[in-house]
């Protein structure tokens, strides 16, 4: 009996991605601390709080019995959406999932063997693998409102326009030679080093290594000009390239 499923019937297929999400990192798990902060950058950015899905980190804090369904709903009343929580004791994880939440471990969790603890015959392969898709990408086109463009492994550089709507991440820097009106984030690893350069800043939203800045953050001044968007002591600082 043949097992083989024609692919009209099938209802779905599992696929790899690679989606900005913005981490909420708790240095308190009171729930009404939580709630007094966010009602205040709610009047400061309400944009940012129009079902934005977010990754609650707990990684700072020591609360093995933390009352995590409470902080979601404070969450949800100011229209973020829990989706899953990175860190955190076993019973932690297990609320999580209980809540219908998704788990990661934390950020100084055991990293994979480098290739100097790999066996002979798995380092050939392993090496292979690395050198085909290493390096960063050109994307040559405007970059259309829906569109997503990345380069997972290194610096993205478009030649041509990001649209409004539209989305361009990497692992690196972020070169794009024409009009910035979508959103860029650059360093989405964690490289600090990172930056975003652009001929022409009209940008929606701009992120190096998880901070960033929306339009109505940059200094109107700036706007419509060639500038460099670099990491300066954990804050973003857009300055003019002419």
């Amino acid at each position: 009996m043949s097992l083989k499923v024609d692919r009209a019937e099938m209802a779905f297929t599992f696929k790899g991605g690679m989606l900005p999400m913005t981490v909420m990192e708790l240095a308190s798990a009171d729930p009404e601390r939580i709630r007094e902060q966010l009602a205040g950058k709610l009047s400061q950015s309400p944009a940012f709080f129009q079902h934005t899905p977010v990754v609650l980190s707990v990684e700072k804090l020591d609360e093995p019995h933390l009352a995590l369904e409470r902080i979601c709903a404070v969450c949800r009343s100011h229209k973020l959406l829990p989706v899953a929580v990175r860190g955190g004791a076993d019973p932690v994880k297990q609320s999580a999932w209980a809540l219908g939440l998704g788990w990661f471990p934390p950020t100084d969790a055991p990293r994979a063997r480098t290739l100097e603890e790999v066996p002979p015959t798995e380092a050939v392969a392993a090496t292979s693998e690395s050198v085909a898709s290493s390096g960063g990408r050109i994307y040559r086109g405007t970059v259309r409102s829906g569109q997503q463009v990345s380069a997972p492994e290194g610096d993205l550089v478009v030649i041509g326009a990001v649209n409004a709507g539209a989305e361009v991440l990497a692992a690196g820097s972020i070169h794009v030679y024409g009009a910035l009106r979508g959103r860029a984030l650059a360093g989405i690893h964690g490289d600090t080093d990172a930056g975003i350069f652009c001929r022409e800043l009209r940008a929606e939203l701009l992120s190096v290594a998880g901070t960033y800045k929306r339009l109505e953050d940059i200094d109107p001044h700036l706007l419509g000009a060639s500038v460099q968007v670099v990491l300066r002591d954990a804050q973003l600082g857009i300055t003019s390239l002419v």
